[in-house]
């Protein structure tokens, strides 16, 4: 009798700044553990503000991580035998990070990416549109209100006590430092 290969499938973490995406990415990488799968975690490169080669959530949970700076970079890193492959702040990466994950997901690997579903602007983040309409389970995360204590589906950036201008630059790189999560009520954008 013929074995089946085993069914892949592309599961996507979302949702704004400290909703729990890293807490739920590394929870899912040690049951993949803890099952004895062949796990690979990936982060980009350009994420390295707790630690260059760790998933790390802002409580300091960490997990190991294979910093890759683009998709051709994160395609030569899978290891073939790899069962389940994580992907940490998928919005930094280019739209073919998407051909990739189904790619892999139609080859029986377990495939779940986190990433930060809007922009500080409230608009699609880079990939993660496509992400989500190709994912077979998504996981929509939300922080709560750091104004209100409401639930938070929103990422408030923050330049010197003043809610960003919406004409700033995407990505800035930062934590509590530069972002709050903000209620729909609560969100603000200068411009």
């Amino acid at each position: 009798m013929k074995k089946h290969k085993s069914p892949g499938e592309l599961t996507v973490i979302c949702g704004s700044m400290f909703a729990g995406k890293s807490e739920e990415l590394i929870r899912l990488a040690r049951r993949a553990l803890y099952a004895k799968r062949r796990v690979q975690v990936f982060k980009p490169s350009v994420d390295d503000r707790y630690d260059r080669e760790m998933v790390v959530t802002h409580m300091g949970v960490s997990h190991i991580a294979v910093p890759v700076r683009n998709v051709a970079d994160l395609r030569v890193a899978v290891d073939p035998t790899a069962e389940v492959v994580l992907i940490e702040e998928v919005q930094f990466f280019d739209d073919s990070i998407t051909e990739l994950c189904v790619r892999l997901a139609n080859d029986g690997v377990q495939v779940i990416c986190a990433g930060l579903d809007q922009d500080f602007r409230g608009k699609p983040f880079g990939p993660m549109p496509n992400l989500l309409a190709v994912a077979d389970v998504v996981i929509k995360l939300r922080a709560i209100c750091m104004k209100c204590g409401a639930p938070a589906s929103h990422t408030q950036r923050i330049i010197d006590g003043r809610p960003a201008h919406k004409n700033d630059p995407i990505v800035l790189i930062g934590a509590t430092e530069s972002y709050e999560a903000r209620c729909r009520n609560c969100f603000r954008l200068r411009g």
